[in-house]
């Protein structure tokens, strides 16, 4: 098998024809010449359905979990997608209470309604019970928190319970944890971060080992209608290309960072499981692959984090992650049940010296 750098950069793309573009454009068209009455119906027919640019993407999105990959035009469109398809009245949807908040709301405002029980338990606590469940969806490392849970452990009790099992690989990555091979159902990940990894394209994907699964899910996003532009995608194809060299860089530089931040009186609470020290290393080291440039961390206050925004020359304050540029998010502000001070911090692809330097002087105007 090849490895992480050649499938970024080659997967997707089918060898090039004598006088064909290396790098062949999207195909932004919404109808597809379907021929006359006798013809078969050709593979490609109407812009909701499929389209080529879909495919390559998904095709090397696939290759790089180990799956059927269906691309989605948000992340929050392929959670919501798998979760209305999975649950039942009369059954239970599982899901952590520290992940990500609108996964919650999905389950607690759309889902309950409709006769679905609604479970949360902490990603690194006790998962039970599982008994009446049809879904059990894991967020590991979570959002914001970075805490971890054990993949393989809970996939087999939800499989022994009948559920089905999803895990929200958008922080880890397909590079960093490989979740079908640890026993999940479905891959779900925002690509709108580390996978397209520039900022500019909001989408997510679906990927499931089982073909039949994944006919399943592409069918219910032609009946939804929530498809990713072709723009979008290729754009996302084209970063997928870099994202082993830009999550390399971000990995060092989270560690760094770290290393920085434990040594600093304004920090605590200092999180990232790449961190032999973290508690959620040991499970952590076992199922992921390599480490990510997220981490997080505690201020004093809301006003501190302010301080140190305001302080800082290369940190930007946004709320997503994963992208070329380091950046932070209060993450209380957004409903988190943090404290005000938690910062989420995605370390970029900066020198890693400039950046350290940048963090401990806006470490440094933060009044304790």
């Amino acid at each position: 098998m090849s490895g992480d750098g050649t499938r970024c950069v080659r997967g997707g793309h089918p060898p090039g024809a004598v006088g064909e573009p290396a790098h062949p454009g999207p195909v932004l068209s919404a109808t597809f010449e379907l021929g006359l009455p006798h013809d078969p119906q050709p593979e490609f027919f109407y812009g909701r359905a499929d389209n080529p640019t879909w495919r390559a993407y998904e095709a090397a999105v696939g290759e790089l979990e180990g799956g059927e990959c269906v691309a989605f035009s948000s992340g929050m469109a392929a959670l919501s997608t798998v979760m209305r398809l999975c649950a039942r009245p009369g059954t239970a949807v599982v899901l952590p209470s520290d992940g990500y908040y609108i996964a919650r709301l999905v389950a607690s405002e759309e889902l309950a309604p409709m006769g679905v029980e609604v479970r949360e338990f902490a990603t690194a606590g006790a998962w039970e019970p599982l008994h009446g469940a049809s879904l059990v969806l894991l967020e590991t490392p979570s959002n914001p928190g970075l805490e971890v849970c054990d993949i393989p452990a809970i996939a087999d009790a939800a499989h022994a319970a009948g559920a089905m099992v999803a895990v929200d690989n958008t922080t880890a990555t397909p590079l960093g944890q490989k979740p079908l091979p640890l026993g999940a159902d479905f891959v779900i990940a925002s690509d709108t971060k580390a996978l397209s990894g520039h900022g500019d394209v909001v989408l997510g994907h679906v990927t499931c080992a089982d073909p039949i699964l994944a006919g399943r899910v592409r069918a219910a996003r032609t009946r939804g209608g929530a498809i990713p532009g072709p723009m979008e995608i290729w754009l996302a194809h084209r970063g997928l290309g870099t994202l082993d060299l830009r999550l390399e860089r971000q990995a060092k530089n989270a560690h760094a960072l770290v290393q920085a931040l434990l040594g600093h009186p304004a920090a605590r609470d200092v999180r990232w499981p790449g961190l032999p020290s973290d508690r959620a290393h040991a499970v952590a080291s076992r199922q992921m692959r390599r480490w990510n440039g997220v981490l997080r961390f505690t201020l004093p206050s809301a006003e501190a984090v302010g301080e140190f925004l305001a302080a800082s020359h290369l940190v930007s304050s946004t709320t997503s992650f994963g992208g070329l540029q380091t950046s932070a998010d209060r993450r209380e502000r957004w409903g988190d049940a943090v404290p005000p001070g938690l910062l989420r911090l995605s370390a970029g692809c900066e020198d890693t010296d400039d950046l350290v330097a940048d963090v401990l002087g806006a470490l440094d105007a933060v009044r304790i």
